[in-house]
């Protein structure tokens, strides 16, 4: 579910078609499932076993030569025939505050991919500070992560 939220949080949502057939739901469900997405698209995941709701993770990202810590949280995990996915939720230190979330669905033969986010600054400096920037970088990490579960 995509519950209401406070006017203080920016809400985004972006899909595209990663692929057709079961074969690439299989493997874009498996990959979504063990933090592909992330890693595929330039950040390290300090564990990149199969997620698990509460198991807390550290997400590394590094951008012109300073390293970012992300620590997270897994909130939820989805497993469906038809819908496979995962939401994390930021923790303290983490350079925004929010939550987002990563789906991979079909719709008979057509897979996509969405992924869902919201965003607000973090409470602390220098991130709160540079959380126009941070938004910039968001834009550009979820054009990867879209193409980071692509099937030919």
């Amino acid at each position: 579910m995509w519950p209401a939220t406070g006017a203080e949080f920016l809400r985004s949502e972006i899909s595209a078609v990663i692929g057709s057939g079961d074969g690439a739901f299989e493997q874009a469900a498996d990959e979504v499932l063990r933090w592909v997405v992330k890693t595929r698209s330039g950040f390290r995941v300090d564990d990149d076993s199969v997620v698990v709701p509460g198991r807390r993770m550290t997400v590394t990202a590094r951008v012109l030569g300073v390293t970012v810590i992300e620590p997270v949280e897994v909130v939820d995990v989805v497993q469906t025939g038809d819908r496979v996915g995962f939401s994390y939720r930021t923790l303290a230190g983490h350079p925004v505050d929010g939550e987002e979330a990563f789906v991979v669905h079909r719709s008979g033969a057509v897979v996509r991919l969405t992924i869902r986010s919201l965003t607000r600054p973090s409470g602390t400096q220098p991130w709160r500070a540079l959380f126009p920037v941070l938004r910039v970088a968001q834009v550009v990490a979820r054009r990867r992560y879209l193409r980071a579960l692509s099937t030919p």
